[in-house]
C-alpha cells in the first residue's frame, strides 16, 4: 500500500474568509482602466476606491493625485475642498506610495515615467526621478521597511533598486522573467524583494531576490497558466506575500 505524503508548511492553513452580506457593500463599480492596480487603499479607518466613471477621476473617498483629510467619525457630507493639490505629473498618474517611517512623504508615478516625492505639508515635491531612470511605463514601485530605497519594474523589462535620496539606481535586474506581460515587485524581509511575472509561455511565476546578488533568484515558482497580472502585497507583520490578480 502507498501512502500519500502531504507536504508541511505553516502555511496550508491560512485562507480567506468572504464577509458576510450585511458587512459588504454591493453594486461598486470599480475602475475598468487598464492600469494594472488594486484601485483600493485601507487602513484601520476607511478605505478608498476607484470607481468607473466617465472621463475618470471618481472615487468614493481618496483620489489619485490629490491628498484629504478624513474626520475621524468618517464623511457626514462630501468634500470639496482639498488639504492640497500636488501638481508636478504631466500625464496621470497611476501609482502613489506613503513613505513607512516618514510622516507627510508621498511617492507618486506616472505614465509620464516620472517619480515624485512630495512634502505633502508644504506640497512641494522634493525629490525627482525623471524619464533618464525609466525610459518606459512603471509599472510598480515600493518602498523598503525603512524608506531609504525603493523597488522599481518597468515597461523596459528591468527591476531597479534606488537610493531615492541621490537618486541612484543601487542594482538592477534585466528580465527577471522572461514573458512579455508586466512585472511586478516588492520588499519583503530581510533585504530580499519579491517579483511576479510570466515564462516564456505565460505561466505565471513569483520569484524572490537578493538585493545584494540579483544574478540569479533565490527561488522561483511556477503558478498556474492566466493571462491576468498578479498584484503582490507584503504583510510585514505575519511575513505573508499575499497574490491577487484580476
Amino acid at each position: 500500500m502507498s501512502r500519500q505524503v502531504v507536504r508541511s508548511s505553516k502555511f496550508r492553513h491560512v485562507f480567506g474568509q468572504p464577509a458576510k452580506a450585511d458587512q459588504c457593500y454591493e453594486d461598486v463599480r470599480v475602475s475598468q482602466t487598464t492600469w494594472d492596480s488594486g484601485f483600493c487603499a485601507v487602513n484601520p479607518k476607511f478605505m478608498a476606491l476607484i470607481c468607473e466613471a466617465s472621463g475618470g477621476g471618481a472615487f468614493l473617498v481618496l483620489p489619485l493625485s490629490k491628498v484629504w483629510e478624513i474626520p475621524d467619525g468618517g464623511l457626514t457630507l462630501p468634500l470639496r475642498e482639498a488639504i492640497v493639490t500636488l501638481e508636478g505629473h504631466t500625464k496621470r498618474v497611476g501609482i502613489v506610495a506613503w513613505h513607512p517611517t516618514a510622516q507627510n512623504v508621498l511617492l507618486s508615478a506616472g505614465c509620464d515615467n516620472v517619480i515624485l516625492v512630495w512634502d505633502v505639508g508644504t506640497g512641494a515635491a522634493v525629490l525627482t526621478l525623471g524619464p533618464d531612470v525609466h525610459p518606459d511605463t512603471i509599472y510598480s514601485v515600493d518602498w523598503s521597511r525603512d524608506g531609504a530605497l525603493i523597488c522599481t519594474s518597468c515597461r523596459d523589462k528591468r527591476v531597479r533598486i534606488i537610493e531615492p535620496r541621490k537618486g541612484t539606481i543601487v542594482a538592477e535586474k534585466d528580465r527577471p522573467h522572461e514573458g512579455t506581460r508586466p512585472v511586478h515587485a516588492v520588499f519583503v524581509s530581510e533585504g530580499k524583494i519579491l517579483t511576479t511575472g510570466f515564462s516564456r509561455m505565460s505561466e505565471r511565476q513569483v520569484a524572490l531576490w537578493d538585493t545584494k546578488h540579483l544574478e540569479e533568484p533565490l527561488s522561483l515558482q511556477e503558478l498556474d497558466t492566466s493571462s491576468g497580472v498578479l498584484l503582490p502585497f507584503f504583510d510585514p507583520d505575519t511575513n505573508i506575500v499575499y497574490l491577487c490578480g484580476k
